[in-house]
């Protein structure tokens, strides 16, 4: 029997564990609500010895996580949306209770990883994924290697202030992550009505959101029932995605953009914004190389992100 891999997408709310053959398809997948780092890693431990009885030999484990992290050293470090996850040993603790070979990686770059080999980043040599969800990272690839740089910190644009004012995040207000992640659109559109209290689209738009999650959801689903001021915030969105994508269009010169997230459900709104931002934004002949694109896998990239880490190609 071949034998199969199974790739851990660890998430602030979710945790996936996905065992798949080197043909991607995907044998197996479930999913739990993230617990404590004890108790999510024992659930997992679980699953995979579950799975080993059933599948057979397990040759790679593939770990994808929020980071900051350790790549080279297989720890997770302090990740914001896992307040209790510090410093956690995680690639040893699956080789010593498993002994199966694992590699850890951060979402994004185990994002790009996925949409270069498999999805829409294949036959291209320079590309950044952005997660666009619940913060704002990237995953590069230049010259066809995946780029950590010198402390696996590489890829955090989310930390670039594209306003002096505007939603704070990362400590920062007017970050590329205040304007472009679901809690920046949600505190953006806090301080917009804030503004506008008194404007109609405000007030109509509050009654249409009444009884529900106050969240980017929320606001997206006003979008689509044509609330202006819903409006407003999304567009208001798409133009700082626009401006931020700009920078990273003029300093890496990059062959496509990959979007992820709210961009990849909300294309059809998104995209024409955005370009007609860069269009004016960005250096002409970078501009002109690079195209922006939704996320090939769309809901699906944690799952393949994870077993692209345990392929381990790049």
């Amino acid at each position: 029997m071949l034998s199969n891999i199974i790739g851990i997408d660890i998430g602030g709310t979710k945790t996936s564990v996905i065992i798949s053959d080197y043909e991607l398809n995907i044998l197996h997948k479930e999913k739990f609500e993230t617990l404590s780092s004890s108790n999510t890693l024992n659930k997992i431990l679980e699953i995979i010895t579950e799975y080993k009885l059933k599948y057979g030999e397990i040759s790679n484990i593939g770990i994808s996580c929020g980071g900051p992290l350790s790549s080279s050293k297989g720890i997770i470090i302090c990740p914001p949306n896992l307040p209790d996850w510090k410093n956690i040993e995680i690639v040893k603790y699956f080789s010593d209770n498993l002994n199966i070979p694992t590699k850890l990686e951060n979402d994004a770059n185990a994002c790009a990883m996925a949409e270069y080999l498999w999805g829409a980043g294949k036959n291209t040599n320079n590309m950044a994924f952005l997660t666009f969800g619940t913060g704002l990272g990237a995953g590069l690839i230049l010259n066809n290697k995946l780029y950590r740089g010198s402390s696996d910190m590489a890829g955090e644009i989310g930390h670039i202030r594209l306003n002096e004012m505007g939603p704070i995040r990362y400590n920062k207000a007017g970050s590329f992550e205040g304007f472009c992640s679901g809690g920046g659109i949600s505190e953006l559109c806090k301080i917009r009505m804030h503004e506008k209290s008194e404007d109609k689209s405000v007030k109509e738009f509050i009654e249409l959101i009444k009884d529900k999650t106050f969240c980017a959801k929320t606001i997206a689903d006003a979008v689509q029932s044509n609330n202006k001021f819903a409006i407003s915030i999304f567009k208001e969105s798409a133009i700082y995605l626009g401006k931020g994508l700009s920078i990273l269009i003029d300093i890496l010169n990059l062959d496509k953009i990959i979007i992820g997230g709210i961009y990849a459900r909300m294309e059809s709104f998104f995209k024409n914004i955005v370009l007609s931002v860069i269009k004016e934004e960005a250096l002409k002949y970078s501009a002109d190389f690079c195209s922006i694109e939704a996320s090939f896998f769309k809901e699906e990239i944690g799952d393949y992100s994870a077993l692209a880490v345990a392929m381990n190609k790049l």
